[in-house]
């Protein structure tokens, strides 16, 4: 049975001609808890970290779940208008992404406000997760898992007027 913020989001699925398989099970809020879920979810198996600057400026990381972002480095790139980056207070993610903690998901930029769209956001996607086929986020809360192919995210992330930066993390410079 879906809850009432993945009706939008399922809809909108539907409306892109997008193909997707939910698995619903307990709230799960750390990466730890969700390997549980390993061999019963094809797949990889994502993370999602929001991350800000002092003037506000707003980034999605999306990453396989066992990789380490070098916060330093990134804030460094080239490809970022951003400073000094440190991770989204909750109150901010509800603000932005309409989702809490355990919950942050690119599924969540069907809820991000325009203003942000036309300036002040990133989105930001591993290159070694996007050479996976199918990739699994959750559908705007931690109890359920939801898998689309790699291809749709990205046609789905377009539909919001987003142009993702595909980045490769183990480059020696972002």
């Amino acid at each position: 049975m879906s809850r009432p913020e993945e009706e939008k989001l399922f809809q909108s699925f539907a409306d892109l001609g997008i193909e997707t398989r939910t698995v619903r099970h307990e709230a799960l809020f750390t990466v730890e808890e969700s390997q549980a879920l390993r061999g019963t979810i094809e797949g990889a198996h994502c993370k999602n970290l929001l991350l800000k600057d002092k003037k506000g400026y707003l980034l999605l990381v999306v990453l396989l779940e066992d990789r380490r972002l070098d916060i330093k480095a990134l804030q460094k790139s080239e490809q970022l208008p951003t400073g000094r980056l440190s991770f989204a207070s909750a109150e901010l993610m509800q603000e932005v992404l309409g989702v809490t903690p355990g919950s942050v998901t690119p599924f969540s930029l069907i809820n991000l406000p325009d203003h942000y769209r036309e300036s002040g956001f990133s989105l930001i996607l591993d290159s070694q997760m996007m050479e996976h086929e199918l990739l699994n986020y959750h559908p705007l809360h931690n109890e359920a898992t939801t898998t689309i192919r790699s291809e749709d995210l990205e046609k789905f992330i377009r539909h919001f007027g987003i142009d993702p930066i595909i980045m490769d993390f183990d480059a020696a410079v972002l």
